[in-house]
Formats: structure tokens, sequence, C-alpha cells
């Protein structure tokens, strides 16, 4: 489809009232929230000043898991999640609020 008649389409739902399914809505806030997940690793690995593939090597994943993840585009498990902790020297603390979601990597004092 190309990006006019995706547009056009687009409009014509918005303007006859159709809304989106509860599953694309669901969809959207599971991207939102892997996307703000993925962010947070990015701004702890950048801070810490190491690579994709040093901190793929720290957490036991290979390079593109970690730029998969980055780019929101995986949902970790918690042992991941726990792993990348470590892997990153920092306390994961996480706040799901509805739709919302908050990540953040707290480093660990020395």
């Amino acid at each position: 489809m190309s990006h006019t008649r995706w547009k056009l389409t687009r409009d014509w739902r918005f303007v006859a009232g159709d809304t989106e399914s509860l599953e694309v809505q669901a969809m959207r806030v599971e991207v939102r929230m892997a996307s703000v997940l993925g962010q947070a690793v990015y701004d702890r690995r950048t801070e810490l000043g190491i690579s994709q593939s040093e901190l793929g090597k720290r957490a036991d994943m290979t390079q593109p898991q970690i730029s998969k993840l980055e780019l929101g585009g995986t949902v970790p498990t918690l042992p991941l999640l726990a792993r990348l902790a470590k892997a990153l020297d920092a306390s994961l603390n996480i706040a799901l609020d509805g739709d919302t979601s908050s990540v953040v990597f707290t480093p660990h004092t020395a």
C-alpha cells in the first residue's frame, strides 16, 4: 500500500469513527514499553562507555541480541533483566501504571 493510500485510509477511518481494535491498542502499549526499556539499556550502556558487544559478553548475550533489545524489538524475561542489571552494574527499577511505564537503571555506588 502506498503512503498516500495508507494516509487516505487512516484519515477515512478517523472520519468514519473507526477506532483501533483492543488488540492493536495492546500491541502499541507493548511496543512502547519495549522501547522505553531499550532506551534505558542504551542510556546506561553509553553512560558506562561500553559497546553492545561488551554488554553482550557481560550479560551472556550476543551483540545482535543487545541491538534488538535497545531498538525495542524484544520483550525480555525476568532472568534476562536480572543479568542485564548486573552487567550494567546497576539496580533495575520498572514502574508500570496502566499504559505507561518507566525504566530506570540506578548505578551501584562504589
